[in-house]
């Protein structure tokens, strides 16, 4: 029997991790491998939050049964949680291409106190299978946003299982080799018994567009920029990146990197070789101030609003060196992340504001997705020809239509597995089913150096205190009789301001002083209970005269 065990990715875009399980015939326990191991970023409803990762609790007590981990690429939603996880999980071996290797091991640098990981390289280009355990991998190159992006080929005992990476068919790609279609179909023919495959693009009709097309759009821009080209982009956009410093060699330009992920990157890709930058074009951040503006590029990271990423302090006017110009040419070269289109329009406003002429997706294509769109996940299927088909990554809706366009292809609907976080996705040969159990996946939330801490439960008390504040009510009452000394002090944060809420408070104070000297009277008092009591009380009074709901935080003090 195999399974297919989903730990993130599914139901939502990002923290990508899943669990491939075979088990014997006969016997209990399972051999594993690991498929990516990524976070997610926090969102609005996340306050404070740093990332969120999987939850990893299914594997507690399995550690010694897990035989590797895959990593199909190098961007933080599928590797950014390694440093969190890989310890608990005993360390198993972690195989990776050599860019995704080297951001791997750039980030391990920041949790020194982590044990050292065990990761071998993947050459993609060997196709000899990596075998462990009962299970034997091949890699296979596809297209995504970033170089060395693999697809796997599983070997089973009951058949072959293809997991196809975030991807896309890019015929001219740009810093990368089209995706070996040769090699899927030949992978193919030997008779395939399940395929992942990546839902993301699912509900975007025809092809994606190839990064060749974003090189001649974003070729104009640069030559009629009539002082500096700002291109902001993602970190690990290597391709997109590869694509500024070419175009600023054509228009004699010199690029300056700022953001610290983005230089980070652009070091590891060129000492591998994935980044072409002709010697003597780099520049200190320093020296775009200076140089003639026609002759200047900078590239930075911060297109997604981010507030303590470069673009923002420029925008902000509290970047150490660079201010904004009014012949300055702005790119960004993404797309919008969901929940940060407020952030990314008050980013646009504030640079538009101080004189930039501002380009995006949506005026030009600038920007390519990294995922297949339908009509490639067609080609995908034509290529591989599945007995089952079972969507990955991707909100549940495009996992649904993902199996519909499946099911167009001509897969038989019973062959289709449409799964979720936390989801036990079973099959043999004959049959395919997601079963009724599942198990835990609920998400993991990283705050500064907590992992896992953070509850739901201070999460919703975060949430209140962003939306309705925080009402502090301080009470000093005589132990003996019972009664409330003086006026109780009053603390208001994000409620009302203190000064214009006279009548409000002075209610507050009264009712306050009220339940306690009722509740006084009660030998021996239950000074929790008085508490309870009170911040249900001052709740309803507050929400009927203001219609808000702060957090009621009542404290008592015997003296």
């Amino acid at each position: 029997m195999l399974r297919v065990v989903p730990l993130g990715g599914f139901e939502e875009v990002g923290r990508n991790m899943m669990i491939l399980e075979y088990v014997p015939p006969g016997k209990q326990e399972a051999d594993r491998l690991i498929i990516d191991m990524g976070l997610r970023f926090p969102e609005e409803d996340t306050p404070g939050i740093d990332f969120i990762i999987p939850n990893a609790s299914y594997l507690k007590g399995k550690e010694r049964t897990i035989r590797g981990i895959f990593i199909t690429h190098g961007h933080y939603d599928h590797m950014g949680a390694i440093p969190y996880l890989a310890g608990p999980l005993r360390n198993p071996p972690i195989f990776a291409t050599p860019l995704a290797r080297g951001m791997i091991l750039k980030r391990q640098e920041d949790f020194p106190h982590t044990p050292k990981l065990e990761i071998h390289t993947i050459d993609k280009r060997d196709r000899r299978p990596i075998r462990l355990g009962p299970f034997s991998v091949e890699p296979f190159h596809v297209n995504h946003n970033i170089p060395d992006s693999i697809g796997l080929a599983i070997g089973t005992p009951l058949g072959t299982v293809v997991h196809s990476c975030d991807f896309k068919f890019d015929f001219k790609p740009i810093g990368d080799e089209p995706a070996d279609l040769q090699r899927i179909a030949e992978i193919g023919s030997r008779g395939i018994l399940a395929l992942l495959s990546d839902s993301t693009g699912v509900e975007h009709a025809g092809h994606s567009i190839s990064e060749s097309v974003i090189f001649e759009n974003l070729d104009p821009i640069f030559r009629e920029a009539p002082g500096r080209v700002i291109m902001s982009t993602f970190a690990s956009l290597i391709g997109r990146q590869q694509q500024a410093f070419l175009l600023a060699e054509k228009y004699g330009r010199k690029v300056a990197l700022e953001g610290y992920s983005m230089k980070a990157n652009v070091e590891i890709a060129q000492g591998l070789g994935y980044l072409k930058i002709p010697k003597g074009m780099m520049m200190p951040i320093e020296d775009a101030e200076r140089l003639d503006p026609k002759r200047t590029v900078i590239l930075c990271t911060g297109a997604q609003g981010e507030s303590n990423a470069a673009l923002m302090r420029i925008a902000n006017r509290e970047h150490r060196v660079i201010r904004i110009r009014e012949d300055d040419t702005m790119i960004f070269s993404s797309s919008i992340v969901p929940g940060n289109e407020r952030s990314v329009q008050y980013l646009k406003d504030a640079l538009a504001r101080q004189g930039a002429r501002i380009f995006h997706y949506k005026t030009l294509d600038i920007h390519a997705s990294g995922h297949a769109y339908a009509e490639d996940l067609k080609l995908m299927l034509s290529l591989v020809k599945p007995k089952f088909l079972i969507p990955i990554h991707g909100q549940y809706s495009m996992l649904k239509a993902h199996a519909e366009l499946g099911q167009s292809m001509g897969i038989p609907r019973e062959y289709t597995a449409v799964g979720y976080n936390g989801a036990i996705i079973e099959f043999n040969r004959e049959r395919i089913q997601v079963r009724d159990e599942q198990i835990q996946a609920q998400y993991v939330f990283v705050d500064g150096l907590g992992v896992g801490d953070v509850r739901e439960v201070v999460l919703r008390d975060r949430q209140m205190m962003a939306q309705d504040g925080m009402f502090v009510i301080v009470a000093i009452v005589d132990r003996r009789e019972g009664r409330v000394r003086g006026e109780p002090d009053v603390i208001s944060r994000g409620f009302v301001y203190l000064r214009e809420s006279g009548p409000l408070l002075a209610e507050a104070r009264k009712r306050v002083k009220m339940l306690v000297e009722q509740s006084g009277k009660m030998k021996p008092v239950n000074w929790t209970y008085v508490r309870d009591n009170i911040r249900e009380d001052l709740g309803k009074f507050f929400f009927q005269k203001t219609q808000r709901r702060p957090m009621v935080l009542p404290v008592i003090i015997e003296v």
